[in-house]
Parts: structure tokens; C-alpha cells; sequence
């Protein structure tokens, strides 16, 4: 049967056959609309920003204080990173004014020089009798810089005053935003002023911050782990801090490292004493903290 049918193939095959060849019309593609989309959008950014506090309150030690920025052994609240109104620092205050003008002289600083987590719970209590719904918290230098490194603060101890301040606060002002900037890293202090000697006058006269900066050009191995068992307290305060922002919910951030990281220099601190941040290191801290904080909308 196949034999007989291989002719039939055979001039079908020999056939040649004309293709008409059509033109392909291409068409746009058509943006179709989802219904709703750009409504969901702006939902979803609108969650994730904040209002503007009407009231901020910055609570810690003398770094927030703005100590030594622009006098003679005296708080300059004014160039504070945190409630600070200088252009020269553009604090988060600053920055939060330019956005809506509900914040408006509401910037309380109950931060004090000398303080150590033992005081926050305190601090805490004078913002939220002012109601502050924005509160910042750079505390824990002082809890490591004492006058021996057995007189430091447990971290245990440090993180359970943490703690305690925000039940305080969640409770006295429901939805309050926090934010936590880092402890800078103290050794960095050292390593940057060891070989200046005023800053080791400084230090040794004012008695600054013994646990890391005693025996400044000393480098014998009992120094050496000296200061890293107080780095390494500095370090485990900004994570007891990060947990304790966890803790708290969704209302909290920390810097996430950046101040502790940062590699600042002489010319970020006071020529006064060679330990807190002048003008340009509390411009940095402001930067730091800030673009790592909330995002924030005008309420209006």
C-alpha cells in the first residue's frame, strides 16, 4: 500500500506552493488602570509617615544638652542634634519645623550633663507632663565613663532602667514616638586625642572619663584590655537599647549603628574639653539620627 501511495507524495512534494506573506500590525500596549491603585499608594505611604509631634522632649546626658557646643563649660541647648533651633546643627526639631509649624517652640530638653540610665525614668516623667508624643534618647556615656571600670553600669541593670522608662511612657502617652541614637564609641575618642596633649591634659585634670581615657599613651596590655572591655560595655548598651526599642513596637527606631560607627575626628569635638561634640559633631548627630528616624508628614 505504501509503495503505491509514494507517487501521490511525490507530487504533492514537487508542488510548489505561493506564501502570502501579511503585514504584522504591531499595537501599543495599553495601560490598563488597576481601579484604586494610586488611592492604595498613597494609603500605603500615608501609614508608613508619621504626623509631626506637637511636643518633642530630649532625654539623655550632656551630649543632648548641647554641653561645651558653644560656651565655656555650659549646656547650649540651642545646638542640641536633638531639640536644638541653631541653623548651624539643623537638629531634628529644626528639621520637623520646616515640615509643619504644629511643633513650634514645643522643644524641651530635660536632658542633663552628668546623667546616667539611673535618671532616665525621671526625665521620662517630665515628658510626659509636657505630653511630649516625641521623645529622643542618647543615654549611657556616663553609665561607661566612670571614674574605674568596675563602677560601670551592668548592661542588665542599664537595659531594665530602659525598659522601665518606656512602660512609663506607653502608658502616659499612648503612641509616643521614640528614637535612640547610639552611644558614640569611646575608644574611637581615645584613639583620635591620645596623641594630642591637650586633650590629655584635658582628660587627666577633668578626670574625664577614666574608664577609657586613664593612662592615655599607655600601651601595656592591662590598658589595652581595659579599653576594650569598655568598648565592648558601649557596645552591648546600644544593643540592650535596640532590644528595648523592640520592645516597645512599632513606635520606636534606633540609629541602627550609625553614630557608634561614625568615624569622627578632632574637629567634631569641643576645644574645651576634648570630649563632647562641638557644633560639627552635633551637626553630625543630627544627620545621623535623623535620616534613619521616621518619616514624617505635615498633619494639616
Amino acid at each position: 500500500m505504501l509503495a503505491r501511495l509514494a507517487p501521490a507524495f511525490a507530487v504533492v512534494t514537487a508542488l510548489t506552493v505561493p506564501v502570502l506573506t501579511l503585514p504584522v500590525l504591531t499595537l501599543p500596549a495599553l495601560a490598563v488602570p488597576m481601579p484604586g491603585a494610586p488611592r492604595a499608594a498613597r494609603a500605603a505611604a500615608a501609614s508608613a509617615s508619621q504626623p509631626v509631634p506637637r511636643v518633642m522632649a530630649a532625654l539623655g546626658d550632656s551630649i543632648s544638652t548641647g554641653f561645651n557646643a558653644c560656651g565655656w563649660y555650659v549646656s547650649c541647648t540651642a545646638r542640641s542634634w536633638s531639640t536644638g533651633d541653631s541653623r548651624e546643627v539643623n537638629s531634628h526639631y529644626a528639621r520637623l519645623s520646616a515640615i509643619s509649624g504644629t511643633l513650634q517652640k514645643n522643644n524641651l530638653t530635660f536632658a542633663a550633663p552628668g546623667a546616667t540610665s539611673a535618671d532616665l525614668l525621671g526625665q521620662m516623667r517630665k515628658a510626659i507632663a509636657a505630653k511630649a508624643d516625641y521623645v529622643t534618647i542618647l543615654i549611657g556615656a556616663q553609665d561607661a565613663c566612670t571614674r574605674t571600670e568596675q563602677a560601670m553600669t551592668p548592661v542588665a541593670t542599664y537595659r531594665a532602667r530602659l525598659d522601665a522608662a518606656l512602660a512609663e511612657l506607653r502608658s502616659g502617652v499612648p503612641g509616643a514616638r521614640v528614637f535612640f541614637a547610639g552611644i558614640p564609641d569611646l575608644r574611637r575618642l581615645w584613639q583620635i586625642g591620645k596623641g594630642n596633649a591637650l586633650a590629655r591634659t584635658f582628660w587627666t585634670t577633668g578626670r574625664l572619663c577614666q574608664s577609657m581615657l586613664a593612662e592615655p599613651t599607655s600601651g601595656r596590655r592591662p590598658d589595652v584590655e581595659r579599653r576594650a572591655r569598655v568598648r565592648a560595655r558601649v557596645i552591648a548598651y546600644n544593643r540592650a537599647a535596640a532590644g528595648a526599642c523592640a520592645a516597645y513596637g512599632p513606635d520606636c527606631r534606633t540609629d541602627r549603628g550609625a553614630v557608634f560607627s561614625y568615624p569622627f575626628t578632632l574637629d567634631h569635638v569641643s576645644k574645651w574639653d576634648y570630649f563632647h561634640p562641638n557644633t560639627a559633631g552635633q551637626r553630625v548627630l543630627a544627620e545621623r539620627t535623623y535620616e534613619r528616624g521616621f518619616t514624617w508628614i505635615d498633619p494639616r
